[in-house]
């Protein structure tokens, strides 16, 4: 018998895992399942549809991200997101993509400039486009930060830096969200913010670089950069 989740085949089943893992990972992210909240698998499937096995492995794959917690005894749970987790995902990744900025200045080049300018135009107009409508366009903006974070590690030549930078990045996601909704991001300091950093990475003032990131990444959340 040939079943569909979200259109897709069961011959496709790491297809349809990502997709599970996407749809919820996009509800943990707007609230829609609350911190601390136990995910039983199948009050999850009557919600999205699919199979127990496929929630199993979406849910294990949000638990490496960090947003969903696992426990052989309880299963599985939202991730807590208190102000403590709050202080400490945020200045972790100020402190990650610090170096691993440090480390694409190093070994960027052009092409990697020319990838940083892009990406800073696209989270610039992101942020303009955001405020006209937050519920739409909410994910488009988040993607458009990732991307410019991303560019700013990439070339780090450190693929588990890397890895652990984009784990924090989804981490933070509720956070940066929940500013979002408050409408308390401010488009033109962060573009401010934004153009000291690139300007110092192009001129490789490491220093300067770095206490930009590290202001870029507090400052929205209330933890300005030392």
């Amino acid at each position: 018998m040939e079943i569909r989740v979200f259109g897709f085949k069961n011959d496709d089943a790491a297809t349809v895992v990502q997709f599970i893992a996407e749809h919820v990972r996009r509800d943990i992210s707007f609230g829609v399942l609350p911190p601390d909240s136990r995910l039983k698998i199948e009050d999850l499937r009557q919600r999205y549809g699919g199979s127990a096995h496929s929630f199993r492995e979406a849910l294990t794959l949000l638990a490496n991200e960090g947003i969903v917690e696992a426990s052989s005894q309880r299963g599985f749970r939202v991730a807590s997101a208190s102000q403590a987790d709050l202080e400490d995902v945020t200045r972790l990744r100020a402190e990650i993509e610090g170096l691993g900025l440090k480390w694409s200045m190093k070994h960027g080049a052009v092409r990697w400039e020319g990838e940083l300018i892009a990406a800073r135009h696209a989270v610039d107009r992101a942020d303009r486009m955001v405020m006209d409508d937050i519920d739409a366009l909410a994910l488009e903006w988040d993607e458009a930060n990732r991307e410019f974070h991303a560019v700013l590690v990439s070339r780090c030549n450190s693929p588990r830096l890397i890895e652990f930078q984009s784990r924090l990045f989804f981490e933070s996601r509720r956070f940066r969200f929940a500013v979002l909704k408050e409408r308390a991001i401010e488009p033109e300091r962060l573009k401010d913010m934004r153009n000291r950093l690139v300007d110092a990475v192009l001129a490789r003032n490491d220093q300067q670089a770095t206490e930009a990131l590290e202001r870029l990444i507090l400052e929205p959340f209330g933890a300005p950069g030392n």
